[in-house]
C-alpha cells in the first residue's frame, strides 16, 4: 500500500459514491482473469479455450463484463461533467476531455509505442513470423478496442448528457430501439455495415443507463436484471445470436464485433444485477482497510489492464524456454498448471505495473482553463483521431510493420504505422487545445 494510495483513501468526500469505484476495479479485474483463462497456447500457437470447448461458452455470461464499466463511466462522466460546468461557469467541453484523457491515452500510448519498438526490432531481426511470435503480436493489441470505445463515449458525453437531462429513460429507449433496428436490417435484409452502427448505438444505450444511475433513477433493477436477461435468453434460443457474448474465432456471427442486441440484453441483466449489491458493498466499502485497497488499485488499473496479456505471454514464453512442452489446451494437465499460471501472470503484471504505473498518475491539480472558443473542436478532433487509431491497432495488431500488412476498420483498410501516427497526432491535438484565460477552481 503507498503512502499516497493511504492519503487518498483518508481525504474521501463522504459523499463520494465508493461502489462505482469498486465495480470499475472489479470489472477490469474479471476481464484480466478471463482473458487469461481463454488463453490456449501450445507449441502449435495460440488458441481460444473456448473453441476447443465450446461447453465451457456459457461462463461468458458472468465473465464478460464490459457492460458494467461502460455502466460506471455513464455514471463517472455525468458527474465530473456537470461539476466542471458548476466550478468553471463557462464553455468546458475541452476541459472536460483533456481531463477525462489523461489517464487513459498517457498510459495507452506507451504501451503502444513499447510493443511498436519490441515488434519492429523483432521483424527487422527476421523473426515475427513465428507461429507463437506472430500470434502474440497480432492479439496482444486486441482489447485496445475497449479504448477506442470509451474514448467515444467521453466524446459524446455533453450531448447525450443533455439528452438524458430531457428525455431520461426514453433517451436510453432510443438507442436501444437504434440497435434493434440495426440488427433487423443485417439480420432480415442483410444490409451491408449496418452491423457497424452497434458499436455505436449498444455501447452508448449502456453508457446511457450510468446517467439515469446519476440522477437516481435506477429505482427497481431486480425488474432491468429480469428483463434483461430473459431478452439476452430469448435472443440466443430463438434468434441467430451465438452463446458466447465474446468474440469466438471463425464465427460467423459474433455478438461482440460488432454487438448485438443479445449482448445489449446481456448488459440490462449485468447493470440490475450490480445495482442490487449496492447497498451490501457500499457498508462493506465503509471499512478502512477494504476502501484503501479499491483506491490503491483504481490508480494502477489501466495499466494492468493494457499489460496483462503481456505478462500472459512472457509466463508461457518462459515455459517454452525451459523446454517441456505445454499440454494440450483443455487437457487434465492444462487445468493443473491453471493456478500457478495465474500467479505467474498476476506476479508479472504487478512487475509491468511498478515500471509504467508512472505514466498512469494524475497530474498535480492546478489551474484550470476556460478554452479559447476553436479549442473544444480542435479536442473533439483529436479525440476522434485517437479512437480511429486505438481501433486501427485493436484491428491491424503489430504483426506486418514493415510490409504494409492492413486490416479492414468498418470499411477502410488501415495499417498498423497509420494508427499509430492518428493516436500520436490526435493526443497532441487534445493536449494543444490550450486555454485563452485561466480560473482557479474550487474544492
Amino acid at each position: 500500500m503507498t503512502v499516497s494510495a493511504r492519503a487518498a483513501a483518508e481525504a474521501t468526500p463522504a459523499g463520494r459514491d465508493r461502489y462505482t469505484d469498486l465495480l470499475r476495479v472489479a470489472s477490469l479485474a474479471v476481464v484480466v482473469c478471463g482473458h487469461w483463462l481463454m488463453a490456449a497456447v501450445s507449441a502449435d500457437g495460440m488458441g481460444n479455450l473456448l473453441a476447443v470447448v465450446p461447453a465451457l461458452q456459457v461462463l461468458t455470461w458472468g465473465l464478460q463484463v464490459m457492460p458494467v464499466f461502460f455502466f460506471v463511466g455513464g455514471f463517472s462522466h455525468a458527474l465530473s461533467y456537470r461539476s466542471l460546468e458548476r466550478r468553471t461557469g463557462g464553455p468546458v467541453y475541452a476541459l472536460f476531455l483533456r481531463a477525462r484523457l489523461q489517464r487513459l491515452l498517457r498510459p495507452t500510448l506507451v504501451f503502444v509505442l513499447v510493443w511498436a519498438s519490441v515488434a519492429l526490432a523483432v521483424q527487422l531481426a527476421g523473426r515475427g513470423d513465428g507461429r507463437l511470435t506472430g500470434a502474440a503480436l497480432r492479439v496482444v493489441t486486441q482489447p485496445l478496442w475497449f479504448i477506442g470505445i470509451y474514448l467515444a463515449m467521453v466524446a459524446l458525453t455533453p450531448p447525450l448528457l443533455r439528452l438524458h437531462e430531457r428525455a431520461g429513460w426514453a433517451a436510453f429507449a432510443g438507442l436501444a430501439g437504434a440497435a434493434v433496428l440495426v440488427d433487423v436490417l443485417r439480420f432480415a435484409y442483410g444490409v451491408p455495415y449496418v452491423a457497424f452502427l452497434n458499436f455505436a448505438f449498444v455501447w452508448l444505450a449502456v453508457h446511457q443507463l450510468g446517467f439515469l444511475r446519476a440522477d437516481g433513477r435506477i429505482r427497481v433493477p431486480a425488474a432491468l436484471a429480469a428483463a434483461g436477461l430473459a431478452g439476452a435468453a430469448a435472443a440466443v434460443a430463438w434468434g441467430p445470436y451465438p452463446l458466447s457474448m465474446v468474440g469466438m474465432p471463425g464465427e460467423k456471427v459474433s455478438n461482440m464485433a460488432p454487438p448485438t442486441v443479445a449482448l445489449l440484453c446481456h448488459g440490462l441483466w449485468l447493470v440490475g444485477a450490480v445495482q442490487l449489491a449496492a447497498g451490501p458493498a457500499a457498508a462493506w466499502l465503509r471499512r478502512p482497510r477494504v476502501w484503501r485497497g479499491v483506491v490503491a488499485a483504481n490508480g494502477v488499473a489501466m495499466t494492468a489492464f493494457l499489460w496483462h496479456l503481456t505478462a500472459m505471454l512472457c509466463v508461457y514464453g518462459v515455459q517454452l524456454a525451459l523446454g517441456p512442452e505445454l499440454p494440450e489446451p483443455a487437457s487434465g494437465a492444462w487445468w493443473a498448471q491453471v493456478p500457478p499460471r495465474f500467479l505467474a501472470a498476476l506476479a508479472t503484471t504487478c512487475a509491468f505495473v511498478a515500471l509504467f504505473r508512472r505514466f498512469e498518475a494524475p497530474a498535480r491539480p492546478g489551474p484550470a482553463a476556460v478554452p479559447r472558443r476553436a479549442a473544444g473542436p480542435l479536442a473533439a478532433l483529436g479525440t476522434v483521431l485517437c479512437l480511429l487509431g486505438v481501433l486501427g491497432l485493436s484491428t491491424t495488431g503489430l504483426g506486418g510493420l514493415l510490409d504494409g500488412h492492413s486490416a479492414t476498420l468498418v470499411a477502410v483498410p488501415v495499417t498498423a504505422p497509420a494508427a499509430i501516427a492518428m493516436a500520436l497526432g490526435g493526443w497532441l491535438l487534445v493536449e494543444r487545445s490550450a486555454p485563452a484565460r485561466r480560473v482557479r477552481l474550487r474544492g
